[in-house]
């Protein structure tokens, strides 16, 4: 028999095998295919498996996902993997933004895969009794009856690799400390060693200890090192495998067939130099490298980790039966839920009952408490303050506004800066140009070194250039800004989609922005309704009401508000059309109807009176949106609506024009209007009564100009040029259509944003450019260095364990640069 099911909480290829696998296990299925892009899994079978044993089998594996029967979800837009589910990446984003199914290693540079946190987290509820009890929700325990409790955090990928890590340098060290001593007992006062047993039995010692160092606590670089010549993806790896490993294999055979060196590699007891200390202080010192930078990683993503350590794991749901407490994961879109003082908000929705202050600084950044009244839009993982209210829930799982910006956070982290280009094109020839530098070393050493020792600082030097160059540091000098960079963005109200936005916020010349909405509160009410003889009228007011409850738009939002609050009847409207730009249309008990500006009523070819039209303009000069009302092809009169200017606006452009940056207002509404706006903002460039192509047009001006422009906008009519800017900025208060043509998303929803957007774009680029200089000089000093510049002239060589100490550092240098960037102030 085959069965196909629905399941949510798949995310790549790696969860599809995972699934394949783990259902696959049980021994009455055959068969099992699984679809990402359906969300589907066709299980072949002998005998029927219950929909629970498959769910419950999922489970044991570790696999959080929902598996139902189609046409039977609960709500299948909740998706509920969890953080650790499988997907890596990796942190020099060799392959962009590819990612992968295991953490074995990046096969270009080779270095550990890093774990991407996810947007939606599981809480799993145990029994304190019965730890063998393991439910998705709170309840009670089936065998003794006490309350379960939330489940600590399993250890995420990131802990397990500095764990890992952790545990082999402990052992690297263990060993190489006695190898470092026995090697250096010479320098001992007496040499109390040489005493105990002869040199050939102590390097005998030192090959013994040398063995776990080599062959357990670091053999995962020499496989690295083979995986990068295989595919001839040379790396730092390939680097640190070949010369530690030539030094290895030179000391065992020196050890073997001491005979076949001549003597200048001998010592004074005849035995040959061996170089077991250098190859495992080398190794431990790369492991520390590796130690200390997996600890720095987990750092650079600790912005996701604060968000999702906002994110609730229970709610209270208001029933007929009382109210509950049910897991986040169970809560359904209509859902009533009481959020207690105190309590985080569950999901993103609206209040339907009580009041009360809200903390949203950990989503905006923004420290002062906003009063939340019935009607107002509340976001998850925000703190509820003194009050207890009632709220519907609208969006919950994968759609709440946290978790989408954690998964914003999470692509952008992974994306590239163009400014990477040029690492990437030094890194492609670094490792052959090292490996033929130290060949070069080499021979010039053999040719011009020390009469007698010509070999061995040959070799030695040689071996030093390989350890010493650093090809990671500028491979990680870019994405480690970004990923703190978005990090800081996003504790601060400033979404970015994307590294080259950031890159771009840097060099913006003209920021055009939308006016209401961007400028303006976006708030509009009505202030009149008035017919041809300037009295107020409610058979006008009804037409428009009737006419905009279908409508989205804020103006349309604003007038049917306007008329519930006066208790207007709604008449039947039929052929609604919104004429993008200009207006509504549509049929009113009857009649045509039309509402919106002057071309709109060209149009419908609907005539103004001088007498309205002298009305309109009064009302227009004093900043006013004023639409014309036309019934039956005449215009009848006019509504007047206004829209507050946001405190934070003037200020914001002030601070942008200070900065160098051209301020543009592009508006659809009237040119009286928009001047008056323009005048109170000090706006030396505006345009009036634009309708979404004429911005488009605007903007490619600009760009052919030569100039980098940012466009800031909130609507549906503002998404062409969102997309068409270099840079698209969008209030997070603005439709989902504005917000994904856009790369900056601003949560609060004001200019100040922008601000903030374009001093961590600075603060970002400044970064990089520091992390690439310490990058480049490091390898260009280091290199000629390690082969023996300084020697002619200060007698000074560079040990290869001091070129090891240097190259591990190098990388860390680097992120704990750009961890800097967790302190700087945006505002």
């Amino acid at each position: 028999m085959k069965h196909t099911y629905k399941i949510t909480g798949m995310t790549c290829t790696g969860c599809k095998a995972n699934v394949e696998d783990a259902l696959g296990n049980l021994k009455e299925v055959t068969r099992v295919s699984a679809d990402l892009k359906k969300e589907e899994v066709v299980v072949e079978m002998t005998s029927h498996v219950s929909l629970e044993k498959l769910q419950e089998t999922l489970l044991l594996a570790g696999l959080h996902y929902t598996i139902e029967m189609p046409g039977h979800e609960k709500h299948a837009e909740v998706k509920k993997p969890v953080d650790g589910n499988g997907v890596f990446y990796c942190p020099m984003h060799c392959e962009d933004e590819k990612t992968y199914d295991s953490q074995v290693g990046c096969p270009v540079c080779g270095m550990d895969l890093v774990e991407q946190l996810k947007a939606v987290v599981t809480t799993q509820y145990t029994c304190s009794m019965h730890p063998e009890v393991i439910k998705d929700g709170p309840g009670a325990c089936p065998i003794c009856g006490m309350d379960l409790i939330p489940m600590e955090p399993t250890e995420s990928e990131e802990d397990k690799t500095y764990n890992k890590l952790l545990k082999k340098m402990k052992w690297a060290v263990l060993f190489t400390v006695p190898i470092f001593i026995i090697a250096m007992a010479d320098l001992i006062p007496g040499n109390p060693l040489g005493k105990v047993f002869s040199q050939i039995t102590w390097n005998w010692i030192q090959l013994a200890l040398s063995i776990p160092v080599v062959f357990y606590a670091t053999w995962m670089f020499f496989e690295r090192a083979y995986k990068s010549i295989v595919t001839w993806n040379l790396n730092m790896f390939t680097l640190i495998g070949i010369g530690s490993g030539i030094a290895f294999l030179f000391s065992i055979f020196a050890l073997i067939f001491p005979d076949v060196f001549p003597d200048q590699f001998k010592t004074e007891s005849g035995t040959v130099f061996v170089y077991f200390e250098a190859v495992t202080v080398i190794l431990t010192l790369v492991l520390l490298g590796q130690l200390l930078e997996a600890k720095a990683h987990s750092q650079t993503s600790g912005a996701i980790k604060e968000l999702l350590k906002l994110a609730p794991t229970e709610a209270v749901l208001v029933s007929s039966e009382g109210d509950k407490v049910i897991s986040i994961h169970d809560i359904k879109k209509g859902d009533l839920l009481r959020v207690k003082p105190g309590d985080k908000i569950p999901v993103d929705g609206k209040i339907t009952e009580g009041h009360s202050n809200v903390d949203e600084s950990m989503i905006t950044g923004e420290p002062i408490p906003v009063d939340k009244n019935v009607g107002d839009q509340v976001s998850s993982g925000t703190i509820n303050g003194n009050k207890s209210f009632v709220m519907k829930a609208e969006k919950v799982g994968s759609e709440t506004l946290l978790s989408q910006i954690i998964q914003m956070v999470n692509n952008a982290s992974r994306s590239r800066a163009p400014i990477q280009k040029l690492a990437d094109k030094i890194s492609k020839y670094f490792v052959p140009i090292v490996i033929l530098v130290s060949v070069i070393t080499f021979i010039v050493w053999y040719i011009l070194g020390p009469e007698g020792d010509q070999m061995v600082f040959a070799f030695v030097n040689a071996i030093a250039v390989l350890i010493i160059a650093c090809p990671c540091a500028l491979g990680l000098a870019t994405p480690m800004s970004v990923m703190v960079g978005v990090g800081k963005g996003a504790q601060n109200g400033v979404l970015i989609k994307n590294a080259e936005a950031l890159e771009n916020l840097n060099k913006v010349d003209v920021l055009i922005t939308d006016k209401t909405g961007t400028i303006t509160e976006g708030k509009p009410s009505v202030e009149k309704v008035m017919d041809a003889s300037n009295e107020f009228s409610p058979q006008l007011l009804k037409y428009i009401v009737s006419l905009n409850q279908y409508s989205e738009h804020p103006l349309a939002e604003a007038i049917v508000n306007f008329g519930k609050k006066i208790n207007i009847s709604f008449l039947e409207s039929k052929n609604f059309e919104a004429i993008m730009g200009k207006g509504v249309v549509g049929t009113v008990d009857g009649k045509e109807i039309a509402l919106g500006n002057s071309k709109l009523m060209e149009q419908v070819k609907a005539s103004i009176s001088e007498e309205i039209n002298r009305k309109v303009i009064v009302e227009q000069e004093h900043g006013k949106t004023v639409s014309y009302i036309s019934v039956d092809g005449k215009v009848e009169g006019f509504v007047t609506i206004s829209d507050a200017i946001k405190e934070t606006s003037i200020e914001a452009i002030s601070i942008l024009q200070k900065k160098g940056v051209e301020v543009i207002m592009l508006t659809g509404d009237n040119q009286l209007t928009a001047k008056y706006v323009a005048d109170q903002l000090h706006l030396s460039s505006f345009q009036a009564e634009c309708l979404p192509e004429d911005k488009l047009r605007v903007i490619e001006k600009l760009q052919a100009e030569g100039k980098i422009v940012a466009m800031a906008g909130d609507g549906i009519n503002d998404a062409p040029a969102l997309a068409q800017a270099d840079i698209g900025i969008a209030m997070g208060t603005g439709t989902d259509v504005a917000i994904e043509s856009s790369e900056v998303t601003l949560v609060k929803g004001d200019l100040l944003g922008i601000v903030k957007a374009t001093n961590l774009g600075k603060a970002v680029m400044k970064n990089i450019k520091e992390n690439l200089f310490f990058a480049f000089i490091y390898n260009v000093l280091g290199v000629p260095i390690a082969a023996g510049i300084l020697y002619p002239v200060f007698g000074l060589l560079l040990s290869p364990m001091i070129a090891a100490a240097a190259m591990s550092f190098s990388s860390v240098s680097v992120i704990v640069n750009s961890l800097r960037l967790k302190r700087v102030n945006l505002k």
